[in-house]
């Protein structure tokens, strides 16, 4: 019996290492290629990783909450068979370090990246106790994996989700509008500080903690706890740093009367053509910063350091990029070419984005080569901000609350719909005569409309 190490790959990113997020499977299960082995988070995407190996599992050589090194090794499998030794996502060896064998043609093994795409049964056994007491929740749910990720994502109780698929099964909107009103009950009551003083999360689970023979024991409930910093969290950090010392932040606002905005709004949620998009304010303020940003293209260029001398490149496109505060942190996924999508393209392109970043399924690809940043901070009830400008880019828009407000209309005072842009620049490409027309001509939009059909 032969024994195959599967070592983390590399996954296409370019990434020097990774947090092992899940494993799905356990020693002794039996496993077929293309099984799903484990679920790790790189900086930039959850990422299912599938056996190249078909066997029994040995041992789970890093722990859940481990960050490991591309390369080093993450589970044996014994007697199992490589079916393609060069591809990124299956780098593996023997026991001895020879590279391993191909699998044979009639167990139709296809190892087709992050999934089976159904043609291969896996074998394995039963979880173990662990794995049970989390899922028995979600026993006799109908739901399909992906739903199951976001409902544990968002921490939503599949059990408590009420179905509307055609068959009975829980579906992602289920998920997300349970999830959105439980949102409005969770800071009613004020959670207990617990009982312990110090906590580090997550715990590392081959280290075993320190304790001083004399330590005093705890005298108050906890009062601080230790997160670790990695994963997104590591990479926001890092690009925000990076940004805010090394581009000169200027921002501007305006207080903006949206109520043309908002009525817009609602006409097209009762059109037919948007009968099954989510329209929201968000997606005339996309429009209108792409409007804005052809009329002052600076805005959506950016500081380039050559050998030869520093550069700016002006973009003639717009690779609209949206803040999404996501279970996993910040993420910045862009929409490609935005400038050529029509209204209900550019509704069904925010839908999809919104939804892949909550479900944890941004590509790095979808994150990369943005020119322009929206931050939609009136989700959270805030009217306005100065948000860091996301590197390689100039230029990131806030758009806050819209509320009701009294606002004087033709000499009177009456209730409009009020709402603040803001935005922050790199001095180093926008003067402020550039800066404060870009945001007017953002704010001219939300005010009327109808400006986008010129």
């Amino acid at each position: 019996m032969s024994t195959q190490t599967f070592v983390l790959p590399d996954v296409g990113e370019g990434l020097t290492e990774a947090e092992i997020v899940q494993w799905r499977v356990a020693p002794g299960d039996a496993v077929a290629v293309n099984d799903v082995l484990v679920e790790i988070e790189t900086a930039k995407s959850l990422v299912e990783l599938p056996s190249p190996f078909a066997g029994t599992v040995g041992e789970l050589l890093a722990a859940e909450g481990d960050t490991v090194d591309v390369g080093a090794p993450i589970i044996t499998i014994a007697s199992g068979a490589v079916v393609d030794a060069s591809s990124p996502a299956t780098v593996g060896q023997s026991e001895h370090g020879a590279p391993a064998e191909p699998a044979d043609a009639g167990e139709g093994a296809v190892l087709v990246g992050y999934g089976t795409g159904g043609h291969v049964q896996s074998r394995r056994r039963k979880p173990a106790a662990p794995a049970e007491e989390r899922v028995a929740a979600s026993v006799g749910v109908v739901a399909k994996p992906p739903i199951r990720k976001l409902a544990r994502d968002l921490g939503v109780e599949l059990a408590a989700v009420t179905p509307s698929g055609p068959a009975g099964e829980v579906t992602r909107d289920d998920v997300v509008k349970h999830a959105s009103q439980a949102s409005v009950f969770r800071n009613i009551e004020t959670p207990e500080w617990g009982d312990v003083r110090e906590e580090t999360i997550p715990a590392p689970a081959r280290v075993a903690p320190v304790v001083a023979p004399s330590a005093p024991a705890p005298d108050a409930a906890g009062r601080e706890e230790t997160i670790a910093v990695k994963g997104v969290r590591k990479a926001t950090s890092s690009a925000m740093v990076q940004s805010a010392y090394s581009a000169p932040h200027v921002s501007v606002w305006t207080d903006v009367d949206a109520t043309r905005t908002m009525e817009l709004v609602k006409r097209l949620k009762a059109s037919p053509d948007f009968a099954d998009i989510r329209v929201s304010p968000l997606l005339i303020m996309a429009r209108a910063v792409i409007w804005a940003a052809r009329r002052t293209p600076m805005v959506n260029a950016a500081w380039v350091d050559a050998e030869g001398g520093a550069e700016i490149r002006v973009r003639r496109y717009v690779n609209l990029g949206i803040a999404a505060a996501t279970p996993r942190g910040l993420l910045v996924p862009n929409i490609k070419d935005a400038q050529d999508l029509s209204m209900r393209e550019l509704a069904r392109a925010l839908e999809k984005l919104t939804l892949t970043a909550r479900e944890g399924r941004t590509s790095p690809a979808d994150q990369q080569g943005g020119t322009i940043t929206i931050t939609n901070i009136g989700v959270f009830g805030m009217d306005a901000g100065t948000p860091i400008i996301n590197p390689g880019e100039s230029g990131i828009v806030a758009l806050g609350t819209i509320r009701q407000k009294p606002w004087v209309v033709d000499g009177e005072v009456r209730p409009r719909f009020v709402t603040t842009v803001a935005g922050s620049f790199d001095h180093r490409v926008i003067d402020g005569d550039g800066m404060s027309r870009f945001i007017a001509d953002v704010a001219s939009i939300l005010e009327e409309p109808a400006l986008l059909l010129d």
